[in-house]
């Protein structure tokens, strides 16, 4: 850096702009959004913990990906909530960084747990008899923990990227958390490099794991097809519509908030859709999962009766 820039110590996140009543009802509504968050995820954790029917594949990585929504939501929405009720809105640029870090390594996490949620489908579906020994507990721990530890180095990368860079202001982020792309914009150097693997970032976590999931259920759908039994069929059906509702959510906001053309939305846009990514998806996942599976919920109404009885 030259002698003449001085190292951010910290910023301000400006989050909605919008007047002081207004926050305050947002403020209640996103408290209400974060709690069924947690209550959400943390009784799917729950029931599959308590729950010896639902110790299977399938519901192993669904509560990878609890935990995930979790630290995700926890990792952007405190700070939002704490924002939007005080006039001191800094955040020191450290943990503004660890923020960043989190979010990008939190997201490439699902991303992947998703598309080995796919293949778990697939495999039942398509290969009912060999399911037991293809997707073995080794296998789903070893997939499991890959999609953790990539994830996490991939995204080192990002880290070590802006952490080269010099930042010398503005000590301003025109959003509720330190978004990456809002981030780079506090640099006073070129970020052409950081540009770059953002984009091949894109690539590799969101348009390839997307057309394998896309892939899988162009299989899934032709074998379900073929199934004589209407019940059969229906299961089926049930079972991987929820998977492609959170697919869909997960993979659709992601594209259109960082591969859209950035022409095309406003910054408010932007805040919009990155909020829909933070905190509208990891409380609907635990929603859909449970409204729509018929085993979650006899394992809730399980447990439920139980403590009744007693």
């Amino acid at each position: 850096m030259g002698g003449n820039q001085t190292w951010v110590t910290e910023v301000t996140l400006l989050g909605f702009q919008v007047d002081s009543a207004l926050e305050f009802f947002l403020f209640g509504l996103f408290s209400l959004f974060y709690t069924l968050t947690l209550l959400g995820n943390g009784v799917i954790l729950g029931l599959i913990c308590l729950d010896s029917r639902l110790h299977t594949p399938m519901y192993f990585f669904l509560s990878h990906l609890a935990i995930i929504d979790i630290s995700y939501a926890s990792n952007n929405v405190p700070k939002m909530l704490a924002n939007l009720v005080s006039q001191e809105r800094t955040i020191s640029f450290v943990p503004c960084i660890m923020q960043t870090f989190l979010y990008l390594a939190f997201a490439a996490t699902e991303c992947l747990i998703l598309v080995v949620m796919s293949y778990d489908r697939y495999v039942a579906i398509c290969h009912p008899l060999r399911y037991t020994f293809i997707m073995s507990w080794r296998v789903c721990s070893v997939l499991a923990s890959a999609s953790w530890a990539f994830s996490f180095l991939w995204d080192l990368v990002h880290l070590v990227l802006i952490l080269r860079l010099p930042f010398c202001g503005p000590h301003e982020i025109n959003h509720f958390f330190c978004e990456i792309l809002s981030v780079l914009k506090l640099a006073c150097a070129d970020t052409w490099l950081n540009q770059i693997i953002i984009v091949s970032s894109c690539v590799c976590i969101l348009v390839g794991p997307l057309g394998l999931v896309l892939l899988s259920y162009a299989r899934i759908l032709a074998t379900i097809l073929r199934i004589q039994s209407g019940e059969g069929r229906r299961k089926s059906f049930s079972t991987c519509s929820s998977h492609l509702c959170v697919v869909g959510l997960f993979f659709g906001s992601a594209i259109i908030l960082y591969m859209a053309p950035k022409s095309s939305h406003s910054q408010d846009q932007r805040k919009i859709l990155s909020l829909f990514y933070s905190l509208f998806n990891p409380m609907l996942n635990p929603l859909i999962y449970s409204l729509r599976n018929t085993e979650v919920k006899g394992a809730l109404r399980k447990i439920l009766g139980k403590k009744r009885s007693v």
